[in-house]
Parts: structure tokens; C-alpha cells; sequence
């Protein structure tokens, strides 16, 4: 039998008792909360101070984020919402276990190979297919959040969603950053629902600080809390994503009632790696980021990251190669693995991961990558997706005070997804994550577009378990197909180099996606660019949209960072 360097956890609630209010209890829990302290880490104050409120009243850390996500939906449309997709992992403090939801959204049944194709055969151009009704997908994120808080919620669905309804009504104070992405996304001008939700009747954006309310948003939050998910699936609020979907000025859609109400969330297997001490858990496809993480840190794991020191040109140099052949991977294999065939156990072995590594050149960049081959048998013919992903995310970690730790990902895709509005909040553009052809050369493409597939995400939750099975850390973040880098980043900064959560999150990011080196511009990582570019690296300085957002337990002490490139904040219940 060959030995995998992996493990998988399939996790299943044996009793109605064990699968709802677990760990509700400060006696039941063990490790992060052992204490009784709650901690979170959110992009956005209003969303952090409501999933708090929900921590103190006795909610669980489920129950905070459905309270947080609602929030973010109103003050945070250019990243997330109530119309996107998510993963969560979620970690259950009483049976010390790691369930993995995926709430990523699905391709409507009247989607084809050829869905992003001109009239003449070939791709349209990402600016074409980006906005309207096309670019939709069925949304996931309500329905995954209603399945875990049905496994783990304290608190009645209902009453999670109050905050959000009250801010809706009275409304909020526009933020700087979403000031900016009103005045810099390229089509809220051009895209009717935008320009007249973001703009004035002089036709000048709204100005930061203007109190934006949103009645729309607070009457389907109502909804959702007296009704549940379905009515986004099968109720009026269905009804409308329907209407608006396929009767967009640019790109209309034929999604249907039937593609709503076939939506399932699920619970899927987790997959969990060694890294020095620690068991890094991720999620599986249809998100690459579980295995892109999963795959550099097992190809780093015989190098000593931690005497090079942080940020030094030996410890970049390395992290960029494996960071290139894990990403050739992620090319070519990753995908619904619903639909094809994903070599998750091949791409996380032992074997094929030492044979990987042996590719790395400590003092040479080997350039672009290939795909390895993972399958145990031939190598199917297939041919690697290259398309863009663009980003348009949050990250959301917390800690309940009954140990347990959610870590989740959000999106609408690029910024304000599809720039279509249902019921006050914006709908995604999550299908322009399929490729956006589905052949090359003769070979089929492995995230090509099928009806009912969920298209490959690069979103990266993280949850870390230290060598006893306790929880150690929870973190992700925003970014498109850099996320997995962002949050490889921040692990190797905690666990090798012995960073507190913020000051891993405060640093400088580099990192490779099988092209060039990339540097964080503005950051004194500049002074290390010709160290690099002498090991051959094409170096290239570029502005790193990353949203990291983490908490952990170190000697008993729990730690929260938030990333300063957003408007995150870290709090809890002790302060």
C-alpha cells in the first residue's frame, strides 16, 4: 500500500445530540476556547461588532458568521453576499474533529462547453463575459450556512439576522475602500443596478461617508430569517433572481426556477496534511486552494524556512518553486471533482510530492512549470485552463467560547460579481471561474462549463490542528488566484517563523503562480529583487489585493491579526 502523505477525515454526527448544540458548553470544549474566550477576525467593523454581540449572547461560532455574512452582504457588495458562494471549515470542539461545506455556487442547466464562446469558436474576452446574467451562477452561500447552523447553531436561525435588518433600514456610512471600488470598478457606471444604487441623481458616485440605506436588502434579510434559505431557492426572492438573471441588458441569461430550487450545499471530505508539527486542514475541490497550500508546504517540508529568516531571498527563492509546480497542477487537474476525475490522492502523496520537490534548484529558478503526472495509471490527455480569476472576496475566522473555530471564505467573484442587484444585494459572476473554453489543441479542459458543475475556486479556509489534535489556528483570505499564497504565506510566518498572527499578516507578500515573481509594491521587499532576478527570477512589483484574516492558540494565549490592507478588525468577548 503506498504511503500518502495525507489524511482524510470523513466526519459524521452519530447522534441528534452530538450534531446539534455540541460543544455548547464550556466543560464540553477543549482547546481554543477551553477558556472560555471568544475571539473573531472580520473584514469589515459592522459585521465584526454584530458577530460579537452574537458570541456574548451565547451563540456558537456558526451562528456569528450567518449574523457577520449578512452584514457584510450591505456594507461589503464588492466582495460578498447573500447572492455569492462559500466554503467553510468548521471545527467542532467536542469531537475534536474538522467537517469541510462547500456553498459554491453551480452552473444553470442551460449551461454548455461553448458558454463563453463568439460566434466565431473562440473565447470571448474577459471584459465581454464578466457582466449580466451569463455570468450568474446559482448562489450557495445561504444554503451551506442554514446546513451547518443545523449541525452546530445555538441560537434561533431567526434571530441571526437582526443586525443586518437594522443597519439595512438606518444604513451605514460608505467606507473608504468601498468608496474606492464605486469610483475605480470598471462598469458600476455603465451597468444600470449599480449606477443607481452607487451613484447620486447628478450622476456623481456616492461620496465616502454618505449614509447609504438599503430597504431592499433589509426586506430579503426578513425574508430569509422567516422563511429560511429556500426562499432564495423556491420563494419570491427566487422568482426575482430568475427575472433579473434573464432579462439583463448585456448578456442576458436562461437560468430557471428549476436551477434554483436543484441547488444542494454539501458536506464534503476535508483534507488534511502534515506540516512540521501541525496537521494543515483545507478544502477539497471544487476549490483548488486546500490542495495548493496542502501540496507547497508538504514540498517545503525538508527545507529548514525557518534559520533563512523571514522574507530572505533563500526563503522566497524556495517558496516560489514550489509554488510553480503545485499552480502547473492546479492548471491542468483541478476542477468539480463531481464531474472529472481529480487525482486528490495522487496530487497529495508522498511519492509524488518527493518527486516534485527533487525539481527544485536551491540556487536556480526553473522557469515555467510543468504538470507532474499523479495518476497511478496513464496520464489522461487534457489541456490546462489558463483563465483569469479575478478578485472579489472575504475571510471571515472565529473562535466561539466553547473552543469551536469556523474558518470561511465568501465571494461574488470580481468586484460587485455580475453588477446585477435581486432584493437589494448583488448577484454573482462566479461562472467566468469556469474556463472560458473548453478545449485547447484537441484536449479537453478539466473546469470547462457543464450544467450542474460548480466552477474551480482558488478560495483557501484553513484550519490547523497542533500535534495533539487541538486546534492551533484558523485563517484565509480574499485575493482571486492568489489566495492560496496569501494564506501559504501567513502559515509558514506563524509556524516557522514564530510570527503572532498580526505580525504575520502585516507582511510583505511575495509569491508565483508558474510566471513571474511577484513583489508587493510600496514594501521593502524591494531590496531583495536583484538577489532574486541573479537565481533568474523575472521580478515583478504589483499591488496585492490580499484580505487575511486569522486567529490562534499559542501557549494558551489566543491571538487574532487582521489584514491591513482591508478595513478588518479583531475582536473579543475579554475586551
Amino acid at each position: 500500500m503506498e504511503n500518502f502523505k495525507y489524511t482524510f477525515v470523513a466526519l459524521f454526527c452519530l447522534t441528534l445530540l452530538a450534531c446539534g448544540n455540541q460543544g455548547n458548553t464550556e466543560e464540553d470544549g477543549s482547546g481554543a476556547g477551553a477558556s472560555g474566550q471568544a475571539m473573531l477576525s472580520i473584514a469589515n467593523p459592522h459585521a465584526a461588532e454584530a458577530a460579537m454581540e452574537i458570541l456574548r449572547d451565547g451563540g456558537t461560532a456558526i451562528d456569528a458568521a450567518i449574523a457577520a455574512q449578512a452584514i457584510l452582504s450591505l456594507v461589503e457588495p464588492q466582495s460578498s453576499g447573500i447572492g455569492g458562494g462559500a466554503f467553510l471549515l468548521y471545527y467542532d470542539a467536542a469531537a475534536g474533529t474538522v467537517q469541510a461545506y462547500d456553498g459554491r455556487e453551480m452552473a444553470p442547466r442551460s449551461t454548455r462547453p461553448e458558454h463563453f464562446l463568439g460566434p466565431d469558436g473562440t473565447a470571448r474576452g474577459f471584459a465581454d463575459i464578466v457582466r449580466g446574467g451569463t455570468a450568474v451562477g446559482v448562489p450557495g452561500v445561504m444554503a451551506m450556512l442554514e446546513m451547518v447552523h443545523d449541525d452546530h447553531g445555538a441560537l434561533p436561525w431567526s434571530g441571526l439576522f437582526e443586525a443586518g435588518i437594522e443597519l439595512s433600514e438606518t444604513g451605514f456610512s460608505i467606507s473608504p475602500r468601498l468608496r474606492f471600488f464605486i469610483t475605480r470598478a470598471p462598469w458600476t457606471r455603465a451597468m444600470p443596478d449599480t449606477f443607481s444604487y452607487l451613484f447620486d441623481e447628478s450622476g456623481e458616485p456616492l461620496p465616502e461617508g454618505h449614509t447609504l440605506v438599503n430597504q431592499d436588502h433589509a426586506d430579503s434579510l426578513r425574508l430569509i430569517a422567516n422563511q429560511g434559505a429556500s426562499v432564495l431557492y423556491e420563494g419570491e426572492l427566487a422568482d426575482a433572481i430568475v427575472t433579473r438573471v434573464n432579462s439583463s441588458e448585456i448578456n442576458p441569461g436562461a437560468m430557471t426556477l428549476e436551477d434554483l430550487s436543484g441547488y444542494r450545499a454539501l458536506e464534503r471530505d476535508v483534507i488534511c496534511t502534515p506540516y512540521r508539527s501541525y496537521q494543515i486542514c483545507g478544502m477539497p475541490p471544487p476549490t483548488s486552494g486546500g490542495l495548493v497550500v496542502e501540496m507547497i508546504l508538504a514540498m517545503l517540508e525538508d527545507y529548514d524556512l525557518a534559520s533563512m529568516g523571514p522574507n530572505s531571498p533563500e526563503a522566497i527563492h524556495l517558496i516560489s518553486q514550489a509554488s510553480r509546480l503545485a499552480y502547473a497542477d492546479r492548471a491542468l487537474y483541478m476542477a468539480d471533482a463531481d464531474f472529472v476525475a481529480v487525482p486528490v490522492r495522487g496530487l497529495l502523496s508522498e511519492e509524488y510530492l518527493d518527486r516534485r520537490a527533487a525539481l527544485i534548484d536551491p540556487d536556480t529558478d526553473m522557469g515555467t512549470a510543468e504538470a507532474g503526472n499523479p495518476w497511478p495509471e496513464d496520464m489522461p490527455e487534457l489541456a490546462p485552463d489558463l483563465s483569469p480569476d479575478v478578485p472579489g472576496t472575504s475571510h471571515l475566522s472565529i473562535v466561539d467560547s466553547f473552543g469551536n473555530a469556523i474558518a470561511m471564505t465568501t465571494t461574488v467573484e470580481s468586484i460587485f460579481g455580475s453588477n446585477l442587484m435581486v432584493g437589494g444585494f448583488f448577484l454573482n459572476n462566479q461562472m467566468t471561474d469556469f474556463s472560458h473554453e473548453a478545449q485547447r489543441n484537441g484536449r479537453p479542459i478539466a473546469n470547462a462549463p457543464a450544467p450542474g458543475k460548480r466552477p474551480r475556486s482558488s478560495m483557501a479556509p484553513i484550519i490547523i490542528l497542533d500535534e495533539e489534535g487541538a486546534f492551533f489556528a484558523a485563517l484565509g483570505s480574499g485575493g482571486g488566484s492568489r489566495i492560496p499564497l496569501y494564506v501559504l504565506q501567513s502559515i509558514i510566518s506563524i509556524v516557522d517563523w514564530d510570527m503572532s498572527m498580526q505580525e504575520a499578516l502585516d507582511q510583505p507578500h511575495f509569491l508565483n503562480r508558474n510566471g513571474s515573481t511577484e513583489l508587493e509594491a510600496g514594501s521593502d521587499l524591494a531590496a531583495i529583487a536583484p538577489a532574486l532576478v541573479g537565481r533568474g527570477h523575472q521580478v515583478r512589483n504589483t499591488v496585492m489585493n490580499s484580505g487575511t484574516h486569522g486567529i490562534m492558540i499559542r501557549d494558551g494565549v489566543m491571538d487574532g491579526g487582521a489584514d491591513p490592507r482591508r478595513e478588518g478588525v479583531v475582536l473579543s468577548d475579554r475586551e
